[in-house]
């Protein structure tokens, strides 16, 4: 019983994960990392699959793994989130209160990202930022 509802709240992770790609509100990464922890527990099968995906496999190994992120995907991930959010607060038209909660959660995620540490392109971790 316990594992089925690990492998049912890993796939509604990866679907909110995925759907969280496209709509900038929605954190993509921490449904992703939950989806990891929860087929660890539960299905080899679909933790590999996760893992072994060519659009985010990698990191998702990185960051389990070893904590780390590529200095590329960094400058990526930060250029997307904030193209996002400074889009969805030009064009949505939302209360100025959402505007403040969404500068909020993406100077917090920035702040994450950057503190994350680096990996070099030989696959070792170095620590600074």
């Amino acid at each position: 019983m316990k594992k089925k509802l690990f492998i049912v709240v890993g796939i509604i992770c990866v679907v909110l994960g995925t759907i969280g790609v496209f709509l900038p509100v929605l954190p993509t990464t921490p449904f992703l990392l939950l989806a990891s922890y929860c087929f660890s527990r539960s299905s080899q099968k679909f933790n590999e699959k996760l893992l072994n995906n060519k659009f985010i496999g990698r990191y998702i190994r990185d960051y389990v793994e070893n904590k780390t992120m590529r200095f590329r995907d960094k400058i990526t991930t930060l250029v997307i989130l904030w193209a996002g959010i400074i889009s969805t607060i030009i064009f949505t038209h939302l209360k100025w209160y959402v505007d403040v909660i969404l500068l909020v959660v993406a100077v917090s995620v920035s702040i994450h990202i950057i503190l994350i540490g680096r990996k070099k392109k030989d696959g070792k971790a170095e620590n600074k930022i």
